[in-house]
């Protein structure tokens, strides 16, 4: 038999090598192989998707996925890697976008759903919106509503690494416009509400609107962390109900500030602790619904696999 040289045995081992792994890569090519659901879902877009309104994805762009609508106005706006695809960047800015037939409309229960990427601006420093769905130029102050989710930004001073979540919620009913508020730093920390860890790191937020039990709360990451003591939005005793709109009103979208008038609404005078936002914003999502426990759980863990 004829004897091989290790230079010629080398060869044969790495082209078997190279031809095992080929072999290898073409069997499993077509072998592909589903994700395990979570929550009962395979991806974000399934979750409560029959009442998704609205969706700003802002992979490269400011329009609403869902009707391509694009913003009418913004300030100080760029493009980062997001915690899902690109995030919007607001440097103490805002983007303002005109009615969108779908959340023009009375919407009883709602849901918003973001990422925020952003920090607690420490003392001194101003409250600023990240979410707003407002009437319009009709506003004629900041909180006529529907919804504002916002950061309490300087507060509390000594929790530097903490955010501070307040959700604004108004209703007309019967005429009437009902105001009502929720914030998780008021009480007693970690029994009236949750404290959020979230400085300088991604943090998924919901706001919920409840109409049949006129409840408001808002979670972080899953979590609820509301306060239990302004869950009951009531007006001498008696539920605010179903989220109503003024008659003939149309609504507005509005990220990272307050609806005022540096902001594109004329009627609602500037108030000194009003400030712009400062950080980043991706995968909002606006539902005409209030999204259960398992629903938020969900959506949380779903985009935070980039799912």
């Amino acid at each position: 038999m004829k004897k091989r040289t290790i230079k010629q045995i080398f060869q044969f081992l790495t082209v078997g090598g190279i031809f095992s792994v080929l072999v290898a890569g073409n069997c499993n090519k077509n072998d592909d192989v589903p994700l395990p659901q979570i929550g009962g879902y395979n991806n974000s877009n399934e979750v409560a998707a029959a009442n998704l309104k609205a969706h700003w994805s802002f992979d490269g762009t400011q329009n609403e996925r869902i009707s391509s609508t694009a913003s009418s106005t913004s300030l100080r706006a760029t493009f980062v890697p997001g915690r899902k695809g690109q995030a919007v960047k607001l440097d103490s800015g805002y983007i303002l976008y005109p009615n969108i037939a779908a959340l023009n409309s009375d919407i009883g229960s709602f849901s918003v759903s973001t990422w925020i990427f952003t920090q607690n601006q420490g003392n001194g420093s101003r409250p600023t919106g990240v979410f707003a769905l407002t009437l319009g130029a009709a506003t004629t102050d900041w909180n006529d509503g529907p919804l504002l989710l916002s950061l309490e930004n300087g507060r509390p001073v000594t929790y530097n690494d903490t955010l501070v979540l307040k959700t604004n919620i108004a209703t007309t009913k019967g005429g009437v416009l009902l105001k009502g508020d929720n914030i998780n730093d008021f009480g007693v920390r970690e029994t009236d509400f949750k404290t959020v860890k979230g400085a300088n790191q991604w943090v998924h937020v919901v706001a919920r609107w409840d109409g049949a039990g006129s409840f408001i709360d808002f979670y972080a990451n899953g979590i609820r962390v509301s306060n239990n003591n302004f869950r009951y939005r009531n007006a001498g005793g008696i539920g605010f109900g179903n989220m109503t709109l003024p008659a003939g009103a149309n609504t507005r979208v509005l990220f990272g500030g307050y609806p005022n008038t540096t902001t594109g609404f004329p009627l609602s005078a500037l108030q000194g602790f009003q400030g712009l936002f400062r950080g980043n914003i991706d995968e909002t999502r606006f539902y005409n619904k209030a999204l259960t426990d398992s629903e938020i759980d969900a959506l949380y863990k779903l985009e935070l696999a980039g799912r």
